[in-house]
């Protein structure tokens, strides 16, 4: 969907990029202007079918029906009759028509909107992510959305029908009495200034109301994702008064807007009621001197109150549409944003990749920060075990998310089997790559949901192998449900081992060439860590895997170590030659086996 789309490009006009995106519905909007127009048109007959019908009790033989040739007067008002019943009848079913054509469009533009913005939001790069918070985004994608759709509703059908009203009673007044007609009209250029002038005066203060209610999702999200901390610091008090602060502030916006909004319709009635007693007035001298027939009267003043009472409710409409612009511009500004990582033309399978990977002379450094990687030279063969270690904060996960592609170098280059990873399709490099990391995202759903993740069509058989080699079948044979026990957001119905372990068993199950252990064995106890590590063994057999971990005997049989210092290769070679060395590594082995306390203690 989102690729067939014409983009709109970024613009001051929300309503013309609006109409630029809404391209592929362009016959169903047509269509739901005709019927909403015909819908008034409709509307607007019965007060000329009041007027017939008094002419004709007024008029008898000397009717207008008597012109046009039905000169009984019985069944003049069979034809009145006849004729309002048909009225009616039309006038129903193009309201019909006009409610569910604009309603579906609603909906139907609701979805795609919210599906393209949050196809956008996944196609960005990390970087993009540094300076949005999730419940900024979530209220683009959520509330901003349903903003335009409650306009789409009805806002869109209200201004066409009030301008509908507009030209098919101004036509009709100029036909009947050009003097009335121009009485009855005076108040529409102060109220198409005064609609102007609101319009202008709201945008604004909407776009504000947009911009308060994002913070404070953001941080409602923030908060609800971080519950635990808040309550271990006993800090509740101080999030409430943090969340009334944007609260409060997201209120005072919306009370700036509601006072001019509220404004409008006040005012414009009392220059409605101008224009209605100037018509009355006049219109009724008129009559009274015999310049204007009884019924022709009597249409002035109904279609009077039919012309200018609608227009009090545009206070309504503009606020509505005011508010709906201001959440067009932000989906529509979010949809112009490109991601700057883009794929390859090289399609990757597994079965064409090696898995051999080499960084040369590769620098990186996040958008604000200085360098982490600098001149960063590695050769990680395939088919075997290589292994980077280092202090917090020397670039290790880095590495990994540059394998990925969640950022690229900012100099240098990253290969697999020979090829650039810029040249590589995006989708086809992350399926050849699984995996595992310290921070351990699971899915609000099933144990079997979560471990499939990686493979959905795989079988329960093929679900639990990957679950014993993650040493998780225990744990998970123990659970109420078993495999279809439901974990809760974020897992957190688990310890933080069974969800590492699930974690695993779906890295091992997608079955990659490429497989990524960060940290996977930090949070299992040591009897597990062992069993895991055991599985690990066996699944790297002819496979690339890259271990990242601070317990260095988790990579004791890696083919290859890395020792990474301040973005930079400081040491590298097998564990038993490094530990002999008098290095990092050297030092780091002994505090972890506990020969450096042995020895201080001497």
């Amino acid at each position: 969907m989102q690729n067939d789309r014409a983009q709109a490009e970024p613009g001051p006009n929300p309503l013309q990029r609006l109409r630029e995106y809404a391209t592929p519905y362009k016959s169903r909007i047509r269509w739901n202007i005709t019927w909403s127009i015909l819908n008034r048109i409709f509307d607007l007959a019965p007060p000329v079918l009041i007027g017939v019908a008094i002419n004709i009790v007024t008029e008898r033989e000397d009717s207008w029906l008597a012109e046009l040739g039905i000169t009984d007067l019985v069944n003049q008002l069979w034809a009145v009759c006849g004729l309002t019943v048909f009225v009616w009848v039309l006038e129903s079913i193009f309201e019909y028509w006009h409610k569910t054509g604009w309603r579906n469009l609603a909906q139907s533009l609701e979805h795609d909107l919210r599906l393209d913005t949050y196809g956008r939001v996944q196609d960005m790069e990390l970087a993009f992510f540094e300076d949005k918070s999730s419940g900024g985004l979530m209220s683009i994608l959520n509330d901003d959305v349903n903003q335009l759709e409650r306009f789409l509703n009805s806002g869109a059908n209200d201004i066409l029908q009030v301008s509908t009203s507009v030209v098919v009673i101004g036509a009709i007044f100029f036909f009947i009495s050009p003097e009335v007609a121009l009485m009855a009209m005076l108040p529409m250029p102060f109220i198409l200034w005064g609609s102007i002038a609101f319009q202008k005066h709201l945008a604004p203060r909407y776009s504000r109301v947009r911009e308060e209610v994002g913070s404070l999702n953001g941080d409602l999200a923030g908060n609800l994702g971080g519950m635990a901390t808040i309550k271990s610091f006993a800090a509740e008090d101080r999030e409430l008064e943090r969340i009334e602060r944007g609260s409060r502030a997201y209120e005072a916006a919306n009370q700036g807007a509601i006072r001019l909004s509220s404004a409008f319709s006040p005012l414009i009635r009392m220059v409605v009621m101008t224009g209605f007693v100037s018509a009355m007035g006049w219109g009724g001298w008129l009559t009274l001197n015999g310049e204007l027939d009884p019924a022709a009267y009597t249409i002035i003043v109904f279609m009077t109150q039919r012309l200018l009472w609608p227009l009090t409710g545009l206070g309504e409409v503009f606020d509505l549409y005011q508010r709906a612009m201001a959440s067009a511009t932000r989906i529509l500004d979010l949809l112009d944003v490109r991601p700057t990582i883009s794929h390859g033309e090289t399609v990757l399978t597994d079965a064409n990749v090696r898995g051999d990977l080499r960084f040369e002379a590769v620098n990186f450094k996040y958008s604000s920060g200085s360098a982490v990687l600098t001149d960063l030279d590695l050769h990680i063969r395939a088919g075997k075990t290589t292994a980077f270690v280092g202090q917090t904060g020397s670039g290790k996960s880095t590495i990994v998310k540059l394998l990925l592609r969640f950022y690229d170098p900012t100099g240098g280059r990253i290969t697999l089997d020979g090829l650039d990873l810029k040249d590589l399709n995006l989708v086809g490099l992350r399926k050849s790559i699984g995996l595992v990391s310290q921070d351990v995202f699971l899915f609000h759903g099933t144990v079997r949901e979560n471990i499939a993740y990686g493979n959905p069509d795989a079988t329960d058989e093929q679900i639990r192998e990957a679950a014993l080699i993650a040493e998780a079948d225990e744990f998970i044979q123990a659970l109420p449900e078993g495999y279809e026990t439901g974990i809760g957001e974020r897992g957190h119905k688990l310890s933080g081992g069974q969800r590492q372990r699930i974690s695993i068993a779906r890295a091992v199950l997608k079955d990659p060439p490429i497989l990524i252990l960060d940290e996977a064995t930090s949070s299992v106890d040591n009897e597990t860590e062992a069993a895991i590590q055991r599985s690990f063994e066996r699944l790297s057999i002819g496979r690339t895997t890259i271990v990242i971990a601070h317990r260095l005997s988790t990579i004791r049989n890696a083919d290859h170590v890395y020792v990474i210092d301040a973005g930079r290769v400081l040491e590298e070679g097998a564990h038993a030659d490094l530990a002999e060395k008098d290095g990092l590594y050297a030092s780091l082995w002994r505090v972890q086996t506990g020969e450096a306390v042995q020895h201080a203690s001497q």
